[in-house]
């Protein structure tokens, strides 16, 4: 299609009804959604609620980080032992 035309970037068929601020291409009334006031067509409004969502929370558990844990535990038990025998050595 080509900017500018008046039809509709996903349906050619259609007349356009406005401009997707995000990606400048013309869509139709089936396309539009107003997100913040704003006209985005379709695959703007996803990239944009994906956006506004974050990035998703890790929930599992691989090899790396279970040995960076035990790592961690033992220099932090390590640590008390050690502040213990200097504090029964004084």
């Amino acid at each position: 299609m080509i900017q500018g035309s008046g039809r509709c970037h996903y349906h050619p068929e259609r007349t356009g009804l406005g401009i997707c601020v995000e990606c400048r291409r013309v869509i139709c009334r089936e396309c539009t959604t107003q997100f913040e006031g704003i006209n985005r067509c379709a695959s703007c409004l996803e990239k944009r609620r994906k956006a506004l969502e974050g990035p998703a929370e890790r929930r599992e558990w691989s090899v790396s980080n279970v040995l960076l844990a035990l790592i961690g535990a033992a220099l932090v038990y390590g640590g008390v032992l050690l502040l213990a025998q200097m504090a029964t050595g004084l």
